[in-house]
């Protein structure tokens, strides 16, 4: 291992790392670079020679936030990297600061991808006049910023202080990863044990339970599917619950319950997305949303929001809160009419490396 080339991976906790990033640790293993992670976490991570734990947190009001600055700052007057990945909002600030004075003193190179900016078409004024000022002062500090949607890039592009505003469209999705070959009896059994019969049609919205997700307004629109004579209609809904149980109350209101399966944080949404129909997202706000990216790596039928990021994915979005229409595209599909509203070679893992190669070649340098 040359110890001489050093890189530094940052974000806020270590399932950002390990849900988006060690591909691109395994890129700088295999191009002799000695690779370090700094998270506010305990968990290994793959390709990585050193883990620093950082006293990060989500919350940018957080006085353990000042301590990591600290904590970073020291660690990268020790290890003089020559790159420095930052990623999720916390992470970057904090990381950015903390580089400041080893960017001129060791030519350490900062890189930023912002995954979707708190401010955005839309977005309550708070958030503009909280983060929109230090997303532009830190800016200076960016060696080069990376965005990942079209509106996110063209306000960095002609507001910022960086000189270097690169597109690149997400974070790439491994197509090999849904190369599951399932039988039907494979189908029949996973079926089976989320109670939905073999003839049920299932749609499918891998997300965090939130106010942004917005999954209140599927639960409505699964409401109004039932009243219709839909009722052979289930809706999985994996990911970690944000709302203390609130979108499963509501469902019981709605009665809807047995309708929807809550399954919490799962590690096989690929299989879960080979047994479903369609793909719906009726996020609120986006950065490029992998959940939509994976149902076109199985060529599902996708409705979803007009909302920044999906509407870079998706050809023909549907107003955000226009159940109606959302409602009406989903029976087209029920009904057997197919959609193709997307082009997902472009969101491949494969091609996204070449774009992020570039890059970090150009770093180097």
């Amino acid at each position: 291992m040359n110890k001489e080339k050093k890189v530094l991976f940052v974000a806020t906790v270590d399932s950002h790392i390990l849900q988006f990033h060690i591909p691109y640790l395994k890129w700088f293993k295999e191009h002799g670079y000695e690779v370090h992670v700094a998270t506010n976490g305990d968990e290994k991570i793959p390709y990585c020679d050193q883990k620093h734990k950082i006293s990060i947190e989500r919350s940018p009001i957080r006085i353990n936030n000042l301590k990591a600055i600290s904590q970073l700052r020291k660690i990268i007057n020790e290890e003089k990297f020559n790159i420095i990945h930052c990623h999720t909002p916390m992470g970057s600030v904090v990381t950015r600061i903390a580089a400041k004075k080893a960017r001129k003193k060791y030519g350490t190179k900062v890189i930023y991808t912002a995954h979707g900016f708190h401010f955005f078409k839309g977005a309550p004024i708070k958030n503009w006049i909280i983060f929109y000022p230090i997303e532009k002062l830190l800016s200076k500090y960016t060696d080069c910023l990376i965005t990942i949607n079209k509106e996110d890039y063209n306000l960095a592009k002609n507001k910022f202080w960086c000189n270097d505003v690169e597109f690149v469209q997400g974070v790439g999705v491994d197509k090999n990863k849904f190369d599951i070959v399932m039988t039907d009896e494979e189908k029949d059994n996973l079926r089976k044990e989320l109670d939905i019969n073999k003839d049920d049609f299932v749609i499918i919205y891998p997300a965090e339970l939130s106010k942004r997700k917005n999954q209140g307004m599927i639960l409505d629109i699964m409401k109004e599917l039932k009243d219709e004579g839909y009722k052979n209609v289930k809706l999985l809904l994996p990911g970690l619950d944000s709302m203390n149980g609130k979108y499963q109350q509501y469902a019981k209101i709605l009665e809807i319950q047995d309708e929807v399966r809550f399954l919490g944080y799962r590690k096989d949404v690929p299989r879960l997305i080979k047994i479903s129909n369609m793909a719906v997202s009726v996020a609120k706000q986006e950065g490029l949303p992998v959940n939509l990216i994976e149902a076109m790596m199985c060529n599902l039928p996708i409705v979803a929001t007009d909302c920044r990021g999906n509407r870079d994915l998706i050809y023909d979005c549907v107003c955000i809160d226009d159940k109606e229409n959302f409602k009406k595209k989903i029976v087209n599909v029920i009904e057997n009419k197919t959609i193709k509203n997307y082009d997902k070679d472009k969101y491949e893992l494969s091609n996204i490396m070449k774009e992020m190669e570039k890059i970090y070649k150009r770093m180097q340098k």
